[in-house]
């Protein structure tokens, strides 16, 4: 779902790249960067990277580049929102705890407020400081932590029946790591990542390469 003043998916997803590049340069002392230097970081033009930080109206002094503080700030205020956004993680198997260990603490705008299994020697456990419930509470859960994005690790068959619960529950985005493609209102965000397909493009690529040489 897109609304009017929505900026184009590939945009905010360069945007959250740009700040952590940022931010590692900020770490180091570095307080200004041509969009040259950015793009170099990320293996894209420059142009990509002028028309991207055009889009949010962001200008640089011409002789010193971009305040790397200032542009920080300014992605921060567009990608976060001022109260932060909670999220629940759905299936507890390797992926799951996976994702909780990742992103604890990693992102002050985002935080992992709970989880769910159906396996009862998981369930009021907690995994990487997240309590652990049971898929029949979802909806409580939910709405009492105030969740507005789910991600979903569940094994492929449960896909949809989880995705249809979140979307009852109010959920406004979803994260599906599933094999199995699902559809949501046009009310909810999906992004779906297959982790198959991509690592089957990058033996691709590996292959012809290989190939050539």
């Amino acid at each position: 779902m897109t609304t009017k003043k929505s900026l184009p998916e590939k945009t905010v997803e360069r945007l959250s790249i740009y700040r952590r590049s940022l931010m590692e340069c900020l770490s180091k002392g570095k307080n200004y960067i041509y969009s040259h230097e950015i793009a170099k970081l990320h293996h894209i033009t420059s142009v990509q990277v002028r028309r991207d930080i055009m889009l949010i109206a962001y200008t640089r002094k011409i002789t010193k580049g971009y305040n790397v503080k200032e542009l920080i700030d300014l992605i921060g205020n567009i990608i976060d929102t001022e109260s932060g956004q909670n999220i629940a993680v759905l299936g507890v198997g390797n992926l799951g705890r996976a994702l909780l260990g990742y992103f604890k603490g990693r992102r002050t705008k985002l935080t992992i407020m709970a989880c769910f299994d159906v396996n009862p020697n998981k369930v009021k456990r907690h995994f990487s400081g997240v309590e652990c419930y049971h898929m029949d509470n979802l909806d409580e859960i939910i709405k009492k932590k105030k969740i507005s994005i789910g991600i979903i690790t569940v094994p492929p068959e449960k896909t949809v029946e989880v995705a249809k619960n979140l979307v009852e529950s109010g959920i406004k985005g979803v994260l599906n790591y599933s094999s199995t493609k699902i559809s949501v209102p046009d009310n909810v965000f999906l992004e779906e990542f297959d982790m198959t397909s991509s690592l089957e493009k990058v033996a691709y690529f590996a292959k012809n390469i290989e190939e050539s040489t």
